[in-house]
């Protein structure tokens, strides 16, 4: 991980684009076995963020859309992972914002832009249910010791063995995971990323979001409270086409679970042109 932000495309772009924005861990060392689980099926686009504590949520936005316009990619699927979720959201008002400035000046002119054909909120939501908690994680992170830190990591590398042990690919990068988790200057990133989903509301953006959204969750997720952002969705968000539970996955459904997820997302890709008239996709409980 870089202070730089970085990108990969992986596959053939006459597939369907698929673009992973990873979660508060800000890279993508643990959707390794997904990308391997979509080898040959999309275009997979994944990023890395830098290690800022002054980026605002446009300029994640901002920048992301730049970097993808620069290599002609200019419409795809965003895959947003929790946090991830945040400057997906955001990536659509832009485009929202554009188009609207768009027909107020010149009625007709397509907006130069990157265009989001769906959207897969991967434990992922729009403003977060529980935002004191959000807070309260901000103030831990920033104030355990990173000795502490260190710690937690060793015990994680270990616990990592049996939760990645059906995920080979991601198991492997599990050392280049605690090695950037170690780092002062990511815990610092990370705790600003905090402040940044506390800080913003895009439920307004959801609620005039009309193409497809899913929600994608794993059964077990302490951190983002998935039946509420689900059940907020359907109440809400015109777009939103249903979603899946993993049951033997947990808040890194794409890491616990990738070949399902996998399949899963192809399925949703390939069938966004039949709406479900908003009923909820039935749950998997394999």
């Amino acid at each position: 991980m870089t202070d730089d932000l970085k990108m990969r495309i992986h596959g053939d772009p006459s597939g369907p684009t698929l673009i992973y924005l990873p979660g508060l861990h800000g890279d993508w060392t643990l959707v390794s076995s997904f990308r391997a689980a979509m080898a040959g099926r999309a275009r997979f686009v994944e990023f890395t963020y830098p290690r800022t504590t002054t980026w605002s949520l446009d300029d994640y936005a901002r920048e992301i859309e730049g970097m993808l316009l620069a290599q002609g990619i200019e419409r795809g699927w965003l895959l947003g992972e929790s946090f991830g979720s945040q400057p997906a959201w955001q990536i659509v008002k832009r485009s929202r914002d554009r188009r609207n400035a768009s027909e107020a000046s010149k009625p007709g002119d397509d907006p130069v832009g990157f265009q989001t054909q769906g959207l897969i909120l991967s434990g992922g939501f729009v403003r977060h249910p529980v935002i004191w908690a959000v807070r309260l994680a901000g103030r831990i992170s920033s104030s355990v010791p990173m000795g502490c830190v260190k710690l937690f990591c060793a015990i994680y590398a270990r616990y990592a063995h049996f939760r990645h042990r059906h995920a080979p690919e991601t198991l492997e990068s599990i050392a280049e995971f605690v090695a950037n988790r170690t780092m002062d200057a990511d815990r610092q990133a990370i705790v600003h990323r905090y402040t940044l989903i506390a800080e913003n509301d895009l439920r307004l953006v959801a609620r005039q979001t009309k193409f497809p959204v899913f929600y994608l969750a794993g059964l077990v997720d302490p951190l983002v409270p998935w039946c509420h952002v689900r059940w907020w969705l359907r109440k809400n968000c015109p777009g939103y086409r249903g979603g899946k539970t993993m049951w033997r996955a947990d808040h890194n459904v794409l890491g616990t679970a990738p070949q399902r997820c996998a399949e899963q997302i192809l399925a949703w890709i390939s069938n966004a042109n039949f709406p479900h008239g908003g009923i909820e996709l039935t749950d998997d409980r394999s």
